[in-house]
């Protein structure tokens, strides 16, 4: 089969979720190809690609596609068409907003060489607004015309599931819940570094992940433990990275929190004991996946999909707020044991959350609908 992915930004979970995806799909004798933003990533995730490049039959090409909506958008979809045209293939995955809106009505649109089959994934994406206000509403309104013209849909929690049950109805078209997965390689234990500080961060810094609330709730655990003096690092970049340095160095915690460039985050997990995930929205985050499967403990914030992974009743679990999180940290630190115990067992986690599991769930989704189309 020739399948070709489609999303905008070459960064984070979808990033992570495409490439895994595509050099497993190529593992199992497809032809795999990418399709994403040109203008998008750091020099770790662009290295990152052209890596992927060498590895996939169909290769990556980069086209400007902004994240709003606007003008520009015409001739990214026309330079698109074009290049599908020439790749013709069987299957386009779209995956996030931008992405899904281009898989399915490029894949709609002639010349194509035949009708390929149509996928999209959500990541969260659209699902992330509230359907109360103005953007909440066109985009529901847009994911219900757009899943006219969709074969189907592969939500990656049952999180993600119910949010678009509820914001947008019933979906059109066939869907399938695939957990998201990690490599057996990452199951295996990742050692600490000597001058291991207490807290990691890692991920984009950017409103929705929040970095801030991390910031927030650290600098409320400092001010209550003046004896123990926690560290922390923060690995990653984004639109909020410098205004965090400027926070952190106005609060005079410079000496506290340290600051590092991307890098893989089996690398990262080496600069900390423990994990801190902050965000205010998820689907179903790759990051609690690689710090469970790695073993060492995290606490993260009741968001998406995040209860399905750590368990509803976890302790873990925290409220999207710098208080919550300040008191979950100041506990971890307290009791690390009692954490370390209460995080999901590996064996059950590698047989749920497996790369080969869900490469092998969504070639079955693709398979089942192509079977349909052709009857």
């Amino acid at each position: 089969m020739r399948i070709v992915h489609c999303f905008r930004s070459p960064v984070g979970g979808i990033f992570r979720h495409v490439r895994d995806l595509a050099h497993q799909q190529e593992l199992m004798g497809h032809q795999v190809g990418i399709i994403c933003d040109s203008n998008t990533g750091t020099a770790f995730e662009n290295q990152a690609l052209d890596d992927l490049a060498s590895q996939i039959s169909l290769g990556v090409h980069r086209f400007h596609m902004q994240r709003n909506i606007s003008p520009r958008d015409l001739i990214s979809f026309l330079d698109t068409h074009r290049h599908l045209g020439k790749l013709k293939p069987d299957l386009i995955h779209g995956h996030g907003a931008k992405g899904g809106a281009y898989s399915r009505i490029l894949g709609t649109l002639p010349r194509l060489g035949g009708r390929p089959l149509r996928f999209y994934s959500p990541h969260g994406g659209s699902l992330h607004y509230d359907e109360a206000t103005r953007e909440g509403k066109f985009f529901a309104r847009a994911e219900r015309q757009l899943s006219r013209i969709c074969d189907g849909i592969c939500f990656v929690s049952e999180y993600e599931r119910q949010a678009f049950l509820r914001k947008v109805g019933r979906p059109r078209c066939a869907s399938r819940l695939v957990y998201n997965g990690v490599s057996r390689a990452e199951f295996e234990p990742v050692p600490l570094n000597g001058d291991a500080a207490d807290f990691l961060f890692i991920g984009m810094m950017r409103d929705l992940k929040g970095p801030d609330l991390f910031v927030n709730a650290f600098s409320r655990l400092v001010e209550n433990d003046t004896a123990r003096q926690p560290r922390a690092v923060m690995v990653g970049d984004g639109p909020d990275r410098q205004a965090l340095e400027q926070a952190v160095a106005e609060r005079g915690l410079s000496h506290l929190i340290r600051f590092r460039d991307p890098m893989p985050i089996r690398e990262a997990m080496r600069l900390a004991r423990h994990v801190v995930q902050p965000s205010r929205a998820e689907a179903l985050p790759y990051t609690v996946l690689e710090v469970l499967a790695a073993g060492r403990t995290m606490i993260a914030t009741l968001v998406g999909g995040i209860p399905e992974i750590l368990g509803p009743d976890s302790i873990a679990l925290m409220a999207p707020n710098e208080a919550s999180i300040a008191d979950r940290m100041a506990a971890l630190l307290a009791a690390p044991e009692r954490f370390a115990a209460a995080m999901p067992d590996r064996e059950i986690m590698q047989d749920r959350f497996s790369l080969e599991a869900m490469a092998t769930a969504i070639m079955a989704f693709y398979r089942e609908q192509q079977e349909t189309k052709r009857s």
